[in-house]
């Protein structure tokens, strides 16, 4: 792989930053690339490459300005060649919630206030142009648990019972959601760039990797912050957000059981990926936080909106893998 892609001097001279520093930095899985850009002013921007037809940036900018629009904290794009996947944005810097917390512990409250907060005023507003979160999308997400975990894990799962389960805790869920909020779905720790937090932690914070933005229950995002699948979220901590949240919105849909369904669908999609990601994409180091997601998972197993699903796991999932929160791929 070439140190510059193709077009990328071009697409900047039309942007009028063609006179920046490049500087290459890390990308996740996909076949995205970034890099950001310096001017000796001290301006600085970040330039990403999601080349067709691997990658497609329209989702992206499309939620991107959605949000901007309903006054979140979206990167503003600067610059877009969508049809050859160029997309210059605001900088929003390095400090990720997850290693700001880690290097600044006493201000976690802080700065999952101002998470809890910024869902808040996303959720007053009226959902976005998007596709709906329907049951066949949960359905799909949740049965890669049996689709790739439990092949993985010598399990002879009915996959029948199992959608049959899931139809039934997710029905109360989407009764509820109508007409719904926009669910970002990967809401966490790793995804809220601390923009300008004070000395309680509190503060702006910015929102990256949305464009899978769907229109569905306001519990998802809730899930996807309080129990992240990258650090551990006490339980306490948990409980307290979301009573913040409770306080402020003061919802008229059942808080506990809504979270509980809507953490065990999506703790069960991500105990399938990781495995997907071991199995098919030869990246094992995703094993190792199957046992945090699956604790969660059997934590939001015990509420009764569950009965169903946790009377499946009873009759599929053998009690080893279970008191061992899934921890025995290699």
């Amino acid at each position: 792989m070439s140190e510059f892609p193709d077009g990328m001097h071009a697409f900047l001279a039309d942007a009028g930053w063609d006179d920046a520093l490049i500087e290459a930095i890390p990308g996740d899985a996909s076949f995205r690339r970034y890099f950001r850009l310096r001017r000796a002013s001290g301006e600085s921007a970040m330039l990403m490459h999601a080349p067709p037809p691997e990658e497609d940036p329209k989702p992206f900018l499309h939620v991107a300005r959605w949000l901007s629009d309903q006054g979140m904290r979206a990167p503003a794009i600067f610059a877009d060649d969508a049809e050859k996947g160029w997309v210059l944005t605001e900088d929003f810097g390095d400090d990720r919630m997850k290693e700001w917390i880690e290097a600044n512990p006493a201000q976690e409250l802080g700065a999952y206030a101002s998470a809890i907060n910024a869902l808040c005023q996303l959720h007053r507003q009226a959902p976005g142009p998007f596709d709906p979160y329907d049951i066949a999308v949960y359905q799909r997400e949740a049965g890669l648990f049996t689709e790739w975990f439990c092949p993985a894990a010598g399990i002879d799962a009915d996959e029948a019972s199992f959608r049959a389960a899931w139809d039934e805790a997710l029905a109360p869920v989407i009764a509820e959601q109508a007409p719904g909020v926009t669910v970002l779905r990967d809401y966490h720790a790793e995804n809220i760039m601390m923009l300008e937090p004070d000395d309680e932690g509190q503060g702006e914070q910015g929102l990256i990797d949305f464009q899978d933005a769907l229109v569905g229950h306001p519990a998802y995002d809730l899930v996807s912050l309080l129990q992240d699948a990258r650090r551990d979220v006490s339980v306490e901590l948990e409980a307290k957000m979301l009573g913040l949240y409770e306080a402020e919105m003061q919802p008229d849909w059942d808080v506990a059981a809504s979270y509980a369904v809507l953490g065990a669908q999506r703790n069960a999609k991500i105990v399938g990926i990781f495995t997907r990601l071991c199995k098919r994409d030869g990246k094992p180091k995703y094993l190792s936080l199957i046992p945090r997601v699956w604790e969660a998972m059997e934590r939001d197993l015990q509420h009764p909106a569950l009965a169903p699903v946790a009377a499946w796991f009873d009759a599929n999932v053998p009690a080893h893998i279970r008191e061992k929160r899934g921890d025995v791929l290699k």
